[in-house]
Parts: C-alpha cells; sequence; structure tokens
C-alpha cells in the first residue's frame, strides 16, 4: 500500500486551528520549505514528523493520511450466502493466500504471452446476462436447454486458464464455500472450491465463480451480484425459466408448486433456489406476477439437499481421504495444475508445511500429510 497525505483534511484541520503554513512549521520545528514540500504532496513526512502533525492539528492518522491500494494487490471475491458478513479478517487472510499463490505462478502451464478474454462491460440487465450466457453455452456447444454438467464447467475454467484449487474446508452455512483470488501482475485466477457442499448447491458455486473470471475489474457487491447473475442464467436460461415459470404458474397450491420447481431442480442438478430465482427474474423482465412462495420454499430445499451426498461424500465414498487419495482424486476430477505447481515449488525453493497451512487456509496436521506427500 502506497501512502500519502490527506492534504485537504490537513488544510481544513489549520483552518479550524487558526494556522498558517508558516504557524504550523514554527509548531512542527521544521522549515517553511519541507512544510510546503509536504503540503505539495511533492514528500511525505517521516515517522515521527508525522505524529508531530497528528499531535499538533488533532488529527487521527487514519485521517491523516491516505493509502492508496497497490495496483497489484490480490483481488479478492467470496461467495457467501444470504447476510453473511466478510469481515477485514477475511480479507487479510484471502490476500495473504494471493500473495502465496504469486509464487507458483512460473510453474502454471499456461502461456505467459496471452491475456485470457474478459468482458468489456459487464452489466447486469436481464438482457444482456442472458446474452452473454447464452454466447458461454454456444462456445462449449451447449444448447440453451442442454444440462450443463461439473465436466463442462470444468473446461470452461481451464480455457480461462484459471486454477481451480478443490479444498476440504467443512461444511460452511454462511461463508467461503468458494473463494476467488486474482494477481493483477500475472493475471491468473486462483479458484477455490469448498468439497464439503451439498451436491446441488456446488455446481452454482462454479458458474458463480466463472462469472467473476469473465469481469475481474469488477468490485465488491457489483461483482457477487453480477456473478450470480451469471450464474443463473448460465446453469437455467431464460427459455428454460419462462417454461418452469407456466408449469408452475399453473400449479394451484404452493406444495404443487414447490414440487413442480423440484422436478427442474432434478433435472437440471441444482437447487430448489436456483429454478425459484431464475423464474422469478423471467417474470419480471417479461412484466409478468412474480411467484410467491416464501419460507416453505426454503424448507423444502433444505429437505432436498438432505436427500443427496456432498461433493466430497461422493467422490471420496463418504469417507475421509487420506493426502495421496485427495491429491489424486482432485487432479483426476477438476484437472488441476495446481498440485504440480505446488510441488515444484516446495521441491524449489524447500519451504516447510506451514507453507501449505497458509495457502490452503487448512489445520496444520493436514498440511503436514499433504507436505509429507508432495515434497
Amino acid at each position: 500500500m502506497s501512502r500519502t497525505l490527506n492534504i485537504a483534511n490537513i488544510r481544513t484541520a489549520m483552518e479550524q486551528a487558526g494556522l498558517s503554513q508558516a504557524a504550523l512549521a514554527k509548531k512542527l520545528d521544521v522549515s517553511r520549505e519541507i512544510t510546503s514540500k509536504w503540503l505539495s504532496g511533492a514528500k511525505y513526512p517521516r515517522p515521527d514528523k508525522l505524529l508531530r502533525i497528528s499531535s499538533a492539528l488533532q488529527l487521527g492518522l487514519d485521517d491523516l493520511v491516505t493509502r492508496a491500494p497497490d495496483p497489484n494487490e490480490p483481488v479478492i471475491a467470496f461467495r457467501k450466502k444470504g447476510s453473511a458478513t466478510t469481515t477485514a479478517r477475511h480479507i487479510a487472510r484471502a490476500k495473504n493466500m494471493g500473495c502465496l499463490l504469486s509464487g507458483l505462478v512460473p510453474y502454471l502451464p499456461f502461456d505467459e504471452f496471452i491475456q485470457p478474454p474478459r468482458l468489456k462491460n459487464p452489466r447486469l440487465d436481464y438482457e444482456y446476462i442472458q446474452s452473454f450466457a447464452a454466447s458461454v453455452r454456444q462456445a462449449a456447444k451447449l444448447s440453451l436447454d442442454q444440462v450443463i454438467d461439473f465436466v463442462d464447467l470444468i473446461g470452461m475454467f481451464h480455457g480461462l486458464q484459471a486454477v481451480i484449487i478443490p479444498v476440504l474446508w467443512g461444511r460452511k452455512d454462511v461463508h467461503e464455500n468458494a473463494l476467488h483470488i486474482y494477481l493483477p501482475d500475472s493475471m491468473t485466477t486462483w479458484i477455490y472450491l469448498n468439497l464439503d457442499t451439498e451436491a446441488h448447491d456446488f455446481k452454482f458455486w462454479m458458474a458463480h465463480e466463472l462469472g467473476h473470471v469473465f469481469s475481474p475489474d469488477l468490485r465488491g457487491e457489483p461483482a457477487e451480484d453480477f456473478a450470480d447473475a451469471f450464474a443463473g442464467a448460465l446453469l437455467f436460461p431464460g427459455k428454460l425459466a419462462e417454461q418452469a415459470y407456466n408449469d408452475v404458474s399453473a400449479s394451484r397450491s404452493d406444495r404443487n408448486r414447490i414440487s413442480k420447481i423440484k422436478e427442474y431442480a432434478l433435472e437440471y442438478a441444482i437447487s430448489l433456489i436456483s429454478v425459484y430465482v431464475e423464474i422469478n427474474n423471467y417474470a419480471v423482465n417479461a412484466g409478468r406476477p412474480e411467484i410467491e412462495l416464501g419460507d416453505s420454499l426454503f424448507g423444502a430445499n433444505a429437505n432436498f439437499n438432505k436427500r443427496f451426498m456432498t461433493i466430497s461424500g461422493s467422490l471420496f465414498d463418504g469417507e475421509n481421504p487420506g493426502a495421496a487419495d485427495y491429491i489424486n482424486v482432485a487432479r483426476e476430477a477438476f484437472k488441476t495444475s495446481f498440485f504440480d505447481a505446488l510441488e515444484k515449488y516446495l521441491v524449489e525453493h524447500g519451504n516447510s508445511m506451514g507453507f501449505i497451512q497458509s495457502i490452503l487456509d487448512i489445520p496444520l496436521i493436514d498440511a503436514k500429510e499433504l507436505y509429507a506427500e508432495l515434497s
């Protein structure tokens, strides 16, 4: 982070204190010349002088100093549920993980001269989202009514040179089911996917992260909103949403409406919530009344999920995998180059198991087992 003085706050404080530039210089016991350079932005004061300015003008350091973000700082996006809050601790930890990932970049099997494609001007209007999602399907040779499989999504990630990092982070009700880290200096994207998630949610999280890969310049809530809208449109396009809307609307009770939504969720291997959101997105765009189901739909979705194993349960036959099984299955299922890059980095740099613990955000005991397998 580069730092500059907040000149506007300083001048306001000087006016309130009745201090001219010369008077401030005298109060700080420095020359007028150095004070002038500070206030023009030509120089930045040393720490001891910074504290003097803070004391003289009764300005806290947060008001005195403006911290400009480093253009090469890792860009972070969390896949969250509902009202989950991303704290400063979440961001700091994820950025640290991004800094560690930068060491693996030279070991990736990507063309260092080719920048992966990205959207020129991503936006949220319904027709734009639907059109873009349709173009992504077309590029993958998938029709608008075809079920998108995990293999299809994995192929899309690889086409965009995004590195998938499958992790076992346990069940997460509100946060960190997926984590997106973009490194601007190398233009590399890293996608952490928590395998301990519901089968019918996992595909949506993958598609959500794919939306981030296409729109690396978006930040904060606009980035999350775009990724959510893209994921829904990709997995359950407007053509299907219109058909489902008509079917659900024709049902006479909430129970029958939910039952019809469940049929579509099963067919397209997505959650009831995803189907519901997309049929109402279609309704709003078409000027038709939204379908209101309230909390009953969320209860039905929770019961629906209980019928299926988590992704990790399916991949590892319900067992807790050892390091070798975890790495081999992750490599095979997700075609990821992460573990190869990590292995080469560890051999060349001789890092300890603490490096693995930090880069994967896992307990030390698990990192120790992975380190023994990779080093």
